[in-house]
């Protein structure tokens, strides 16, 4: 033999062969090397049978216990046809599971296989290091471990301890079947003792709990105790028929052991099913955690007189009956989607109740409507951290909104019916360069957070939005951005419609939802300026006035499409609103569902964007290894709340988890970025300190509405009222100085974010098929709407974009919010009752071109529509009441508008605009708000049409006010915007907020709001003469004043909104001209009455030569 090396030892001791390594004279020939390649290729193919987990599902060991046995026969006294119910527990997790001694055995099989697979890897291992070392193999083939080094002396080659870690003696099974004798009783008592003793030989040890086997056995996977979903419940190996095929052994795909009957050869799959309270998830593998699919629960149609007592019952899940008899099938049928999974016989039924009951059971009920119809039921009903905080105008949500991406961990959510990423968040914009979208996304994107963006995919023809841009430079950023557009037109058919919502959600955390698109012309202040020139605060784009021009393009960001020297822009006035806990997981779960569903249709085989998981409203902590006090008395708080265990666990085994913030800096890291909490004390909804925090402390309403029973409430009742005794004399001075952590807020922002309270939210939205893939259509926002306001006993206070709606006899409106508003003002005049409704929107809409302007059909069919549904024909509200209270109408009912004026710039020309009112917002007797992105019309409101989203929350934190001149409880959340709002248009200074808390009173709506809005009104009539106005009946009129005010000034604004340097008055027949700012410092914030006769002598509807005409009338309405 030509080689030196020898085979010093071929004993096999305890620690397994021992080989000695030699050195070598001659090196292996080549002709050598080609068969003792193939001979190691065929001798070693079985070595990877099982290649180790990269991963562990277990970091802790479960525990087990025996909770009842059962058999078929009682005379039969066989161990192996025992059925034994095992409860298993895992931190804070538990499950049951029924398992007969059978299956106890193939596990005990299947470990030893394992064992003796692992061995026989192990010992060709050395046979191969020795034909190596012998030059029988190639070094380059050689499969190393990381201790495997080659060395110069001589090593002995020691079996790895893993096996033996993972051997279950057989000593441990034998009881389980073995034959045994005696009284009934005491053959259960010993087969219970028996199972129990296996089972605490491999929950003993890590390396066989963490083995696939042992997993498979547990019915566990890596979602199983990921906190973020909620409780665990079913899991197994299913058979599914839909997905794209999977790359993996043709063995792993049988259903049955042989092939006789044909069911395995027409692309059933099998793959893992993981099922929790709001999703049932299919995995390729255990330890996987990317989905190949997810069904997100939803509401689905109940079919009449099926259930039990002949009411209504909804099925998620039923079982299948099939032809062939072997094959076994259920389907689960949710929105537009139905899937037919097949699994064994037993376990079919199984599966189809856990799926019901993972659906329809409280406190969710996801396949129920709840309130209102809406998929989500109303939170904070308990302590569950469901808090919320408003912001009114750009500044305040977007500076709150950066803070927010600047703090997340794990994922950031953003959903918009327009994305700009050269929007700054902050402003002046030269010194806060990092806080463009766009660098904020980047720098998140870089440290790990995957970021998801829904756009509108718009009709270009229609709207000059770019949504392709946008896309564009958003992809660019990074690759943890990932961009969906929807809808597709052509392909889904929908081109009138559009996804209206405006959402911003970080972490699962804090949620940000109302009228603000991150996108140009939106950032604003409380000033409502009309100018900036130089640019400093809106540069390029920004500086946006869409009534004089809209950009074709947005590509460059940074170029002025407006003359800043001749043209205002148009102010944006706002409502946003910030919400965490449950609600916030509820909108998280919306964008999901609307993810899922448009991943499905646009990109269904792109594999870098995913399909996303939602998760629980309620976030499980860790087990801290001890129950706490806190969660137990939590859960005994909870009203119909389900035990977080499965649905074969009584209610009575795990107590309700509430979520459990950090204290300090001890905290450690999750995958999800959430750090877990090392206290076990129970405190507000929140996993972590953020930066977000500071900026939404409850101080904005200090000295206000942390106590406004200090106010003197006999200066603002009527003089009937006496006061309330001991009440303190304070002023309102809450917008003065608002706290941000350690820092102050700047006056001019003052009473601009509100005060971060605890309430009661539900999340109400509008969706179909075209839009979520919902089977059902929702419309719960316009429920809570006519809800809101049958069941008002004070006021109403709206603002909105749009206010067209339809009385009950009328058939082209079918929103139904004038309805509401119509019967809730005759039953308070028929019980002579103060009531008021306040009505605040857009002078004009905000599209391009001039009222008389060939182009602008699509501004005069909107105008056409509202004052359809304001005061115009049969179908009007103030037609109708006219009818019944005559001028007592006013006192019930009236509309309003916003506008600001300005000079362009240093000595330049003054300049009036409307403040375009864009929130969404209701207000109902200082107590109840719903604000969100939905317009009052049948666009946004009928729910089979745009897409929108909104929140109704209502106080549970009551302060002491007034309301109709008495003492009144009003909610900290609503009273505290009302009067941020209202100090805002009214123009009120610090120590006149008394004059406003309370609504109704004649001295509040009549002395000030109308009288405020008269005299702005007639102060810009005076000086501008801008339209809209009430003294414009016609085109005709319009054109005409047009000309005389072009051919004045040299050039106007498109609505009228360039002033002369002079204004002439007629004083004792002699003409006198008096300075035109003199004359606008008369003006009080931006009140201005809504002008009722403007063109009322005009159809605004399209004629037969404008485009509009041939255009479906419902885009208008």
């Amino acid at each position: 033999m030509a080689s030196s090396e020898q085979l010093v030892s071929r004993s096999i001791g305890v620690g397994g062969p021992r080989y000695v390594q030699m050195q070598s004279s001659s090196p292996t020939s080549e002709t050598a090397v080609a068969p003792s390649n193939s001979m190691m290729s065929s001798f070693f193919s079985f070595a990877h049978y099982q290649a180790p987990e990269s991963t562990r599902i277990f970091d802790e060991l479960p525990k087990a216990t025996i909770v009842s046995i059962s058999r078929p026969d009682a005379a039969d006294i066989s161990p192996m046809l025992l059925t034994y119910t095992i409860q298993f527990q895992y931190k804070q997790f538990k499950w049951l599971l029924v398992k007969k001694a059978a299956q106890l055995i193939y596990l005990h099989l299947a470990l030893k296989k394992r064992k003796f697979i692992e061995e026989i890897h192990e010992k060709q291992e050395q046979v191969k290091e020795w034909l190596q070392n012998l030059g029988i193999g190639e070094h380059s083939a050689m499969v190393q471990g990381d201790d495997d080094e080659a060395d110069d002396v001589t090593t002995p080659v020691h079996v790895d301890e893993s096996a033996k870690n993972r051997d279950v003696p057989s000593s441990a099974a034998l009881p389980i079947i073995r034959p045994a004798l005696g009284r009934q009783h005491s053959i259960s008592d010993r087969a219970k003792g028996a199972m129990q003793g296996y089972l605490n030989h491999f929950l003993g040890n890590m390396d066989i709990v963490n083995s696939r086997e042992v997993c498979k056995f547990l019915e566990v996977s890596n979602l199983s105790f990921s906190p973020e979903y909620g409780p665990k419940l079913k899991e197994d190996y299913v058979m599914v028929k839909h997905l794209p095929k999977i790359a993996k052994k043709e063995d792993s795909k049988k259903c049955c052991p042989c092939y006789c009957f044909g069911c395995c050869n027409d692309n059933w799959q099998k793959v893992w099913a993981v099922l929790k309270p709001g999703f049932l998830a299919l995995l390729e593998d255990p330890f996987d955690t990317k989905p190949l699919d997810i069904i997100v629960f939803d509401v689905l149609p109940a079919r009449n007189g099926n259930g039990p007592n002949g009411d209504a019952q909804v099925s998620l899940a039923t079982e299948v009956k099939d032809h062939n008899p072997l094959r076994h099938t259920f389907k689960v049928t949710c929105g537009n989607r139905s899937i037919k999974i097949r699994t064994k016989n037993p376990k079919v039924k199984d599966w189809v109740i856990a799926i019901n009951d993972a659906g329809l059971k409280p406190p969710e009920g996801w396949c129920h409507p709840h309130r209102f119809g809406s998929f989500a039921p109303p939170r904070g009903l308990t302590d569950d951290g469901s808090q919320a905080q408003w912001y009114i105008d750009g500044r305040a949500a977007f500076e709150a909104i950066a803070s927010a991406i600047e703090d997340a961990k794990s994922e950031i959510f953003i959903c918009g019916w327009w994305v700009c990423p050269e929007l700054y968040l902050r402003r002046p914009f030269q010194e806060n360069a990092s806080s463009r979208l766009d660098a904020l996304l980047e720098a998140k994107a870089k440290q790990g957070v995957q970021i998801y963006i829904l756009l509108y995919k718009e009709v270009a023809l229609a709207l000059k939005i770019n949504s392709v841009y946008s896309k564009r430079r958003l992809l660019n950023i990074h690759e943890n951005v990932r961009v969906l557009r929807y809808p597709d037109h052509f392909s889904s058919g929908v081109y009138l419609w559009s996804h209206h919502e405006k959402l911003v959600i970080v972490d699962y955390h804090i949620c940000f939802i109302g009228g603000l698109d991150l996108c140009f012309g939106r950032y604003d202040t409380s000033e409502h300026k009309v100018s900036d020139n130089p640019a400093l605060i809106w540069p390029g784009k920004d500086y946006y006035n869409p009534r004089e021009s809209e950009p074709n393009s947005w590509e460059d960001a940074m170029k002025d499409e407006v003359d800043r020297g001749k043209y205002p822009r148009m102010p944006w006035h706002d409502v946003h609103c910030a919400l965490w806990g449950p609600p916030c997981r509820d909108i998280a779960r919306h964008f999901v569902q609307r993810w899922n569903y448009a991943k499905r249709n646009k990109a269904p085989y792109e594999e870098t964007i995913p399909l996303l998981i939602p998760q629980h409203h309620m976030v499980i902590p860790h087990y801290l290894g001890e129950e706490t006090k806190n969660v137990e008395e939590n859960r005994k708080d909870m009203k119909k709340q389900e035990s977080f265990s499965s649905s074969r666990s009584s209610a009575q085994d795990l107590p309700l988890l509430l979520p459990q913030e950090a204290e300090g800096p001890d905290t450690t890291s999750k995958p999800n970025g959430l750090p877990v909490p090392k206290s076990g004390k129970s405190i507000p909804f929140s996993f972590r300190k953020s930066k977000i925090e500071p900026v939404v402390t409850d101080t904005p309403m200090k000295g206000f509405v942390d106590d406004l029973g200090s106010l003197d409430l006999s200066a603002i009742m009527s003089k009937d009222v006496v006061g309330q005794p001991g009440a303190k004399t304070t002023d309102l001075e809450w917008w003065e100085t608002q706290e941000r952590g350690d820092l102050v807020s700047p006056r001019d922002e003052s009473g601009q974010v509100g005060p971060r309270v605890s309430c009661h939210c539900q999340i109400v939205r509008s969706v179909s098929q075209w839009s979520a893939g919902t089977s059902q259509l929702e419309d719960s926002i316009h429920c809570a709407y006519c809800s809101l306001i049958e069941k008002a006993e004070h006021f109403i206070y709206i603002e909105n974009q749009f206010f067209i709606s339809g009385l009950a006899a009328d058939e082209t409106i079918r929103n139904r919010v004038l309805e509401a508003l119509y019967r809730r003002i005759l039953r308070a005049y028929t019980e002579q009752k103060c009531f008021r409704v306040i009505v605040v929107i857009p002078l004009l809409p905000g599209f391009q071109g001039g009222l008389d302007d060939g182009g602008a059909a699509s501004v005069r069919a909107i105008m056409h529509w509202q004052y359809r549904t304001i005061c115009r024909g049969k179908n009007s509200i103030l037609h109708n009441l006219n009818a019944v209270l005559g001028q007592k109408t006013s006192d019930y009912i009236s509309f309003y508008g916003l506008r600001s004026y300005g000079e362009l710039f240093d000595g330049g020309s003054v300049a009036t605009s409307q403040v375009y009112v864009h929130s969404k917002v209701m207000i109902v007797d200082d107590t109840s708000v719903l604000v969100g992105s939905a317009n009052i019309n049948d666009r946004s409101l009928l729910g089979s049409r745009d897409s929108e989203i909104g929140v109704l929350i209502e106080d549970k934190e009551l302060v002491n006010a007034c309301m109709g001149g008495k003492p009144y409880k009003a909610g900290k959340f609503a009273l505290s915007l009302r009067l941020s709002l209202w100090s805002e248009h009214l123009g009120l200074r610090a120590g006149e907020m008394n004059q406003i808390i309370d609504p109704v009173i004649d001295s509040t709506y009549k002395d000030i709001w109308v009288a405020t809005a008269k005299t702005n009104t007639m102060i810009y009539q005076d000086v501008f003469s801008c339209v809209p106005n009430d003294l414009v009946h016609s085109r005709s009129t319009l054109r005409q004043n047009m000309s005389m005010w072009k051919e004045r000034l040299g050039y106007t604004t498109i609505d009228l909104g360039i002033a002369p340097e002079k204004l002439e008055s007629y004083r004792n027949g002699e003409i006198s001209k008096i300075d035109t700012m003199e004359r606008l410092k008369s003006v009080r914030g931006n009140l201005v009455s809504f002008p009722l006769e403007f063109m009322c002598k005009e159809d605004l509807r399209p004629v037969f030569n404008e485009s509009e005409y041939y255009a479906s009338p419902q885009v208008f309405h």
